[in-house]
């Protein structure tokens, strides 16, 4: 084929599989699209594999708009022994497996009622999160006596999905910063026997499916055929959210972030509030800047020309 000349512009939902990092990923797309600017909306672990969302050229622009939605998982549970990572990789040798107590379904699903809503969890000592600048994981590792730090998440939906002692399967769907493998650590606490993650797959994020997704090979196809731009989604596909279409005229100076006024507007699609994030379009629906309405929808075409928009990023 033909040297594609043109970045792809978008988001690319990609089937990340076990034992890659989410950087890998974006180092692997790097080279094979030849494209510098990409980048993911949210890390998953190396042993996890499923939905990775990446954002191509200006849509790395709005990657910090998708990052706080909703999560959902499909999470392998081993019953019966602990693990210091909380996951398969911190499993010793010389490890002896707990039998699990006898449980029907039922039981099991009473013992996951208390960690269903808004809960805190602890942060697993084996992770990248930073504290007084060092990151957990290399304290760990060298032996240092660790208070990981605890964090408020909420788990909206936490149900088996099959249970074959000691493999236990379930689904969750869960706020940003969840760690399913402290999870699976406290569901072991409570049932009394100890648990780890054995393996985990992320199904969905916000309204994008893994169904959706490509592999990487797929991905390396579809590019090297010419056909993969129709499966990178547009900007305003992806951002749920109310939209401004402003003038041809307008629309060329955005870049620039000049006040928006009354006369500046063709069209105001959907409902906002002020203080809402609200997209700025051009007349064929192109995204060209997030930002935050002044007044509401209702009101838009009544406020004087001052205060109707506040630029929080501009796509370029």
């Amino acid at each position: 084929m033909t040297e594609r000349l043109q970045p792809y512009n978008g988001v690319l939902l990609v089937n990340k599989p076990s034992g890659l990092t989410s950087h890998d990923v974006v180092q692997r797309l790097r080279k094979t699209l030849n494209q510098r600017r990409i980048g993911h909306t949210g890390t998953l672990d190396p042993l996890a594999e499923g939905l990775l969302v990446v954002c191509l050229g200006r849509a790395t622009k709005i990657a910090r708009f998708l990052t706080g939605w909703d999560k959902a998982y499909e999470a392998d549970v081993f019953l019966g022994l602990t693990s210091k990572t909380f996951d398969r990789e911190g499993i010793e040798q010389s490890d002896i497996a707990q039998p699990p107590p006898t449980l029907t379904v039922d039981a099991i699903e009473r013992l996951l009622a208390p960690f269903r809503g808004r809960i805190v969890q602890t942060v697993p000592a084996y992770s990248s999160v930073q504290v007084d600048g060092q990151r957990l994981y290399k304290r760990a590792r060298r032996g240092e006596d660790i208070a990981p730090p605890t964090r408020e998440i909420e788990i909206k939906k936490l149900s088996v999905l099959t249970w074959d002692s000691p493999h236990l399967r379930l689904l969750v769907t869960c706020s940003k910063g969840t760690y399913i493998r402290s999870l699976a650590n406290d569901v072991g606490k409570a049932v009394g026997c100890g648990a780890y993650l054995d393996g985990l797959q992320r199904i969905s994020v916000g309204s994008l499916h893994l169904d959706d997704s490509l592999t990487l090979d797929s991905i390396q196809q579809q590019h090297e055929s010419g056909t993969l731009e129709a499966l990178v989604l547009p900007c305003h596909q992806v951002l749920d959210y109310s939209a401004i279409r402003v003038t041809a005229e307008f629309s060329q100076h955005v870049v620039e972030g000049p006040e928006l006024t009354d006369a500046d507007v063709v069209q105001i699609e959907g409902a906002f509030e002020a203080g809402d994030t609200v997209l700025l379009k051009n007349d064929q629906g192109i995204v060209l800047a997030v930002g935050t309405a002044e007044t509401s929808s209702l009101d838009f075409h009544r406020t004087s020309d001052h205060g109707l928009f506040e630029y929080v990023r501009v796509l370029n």
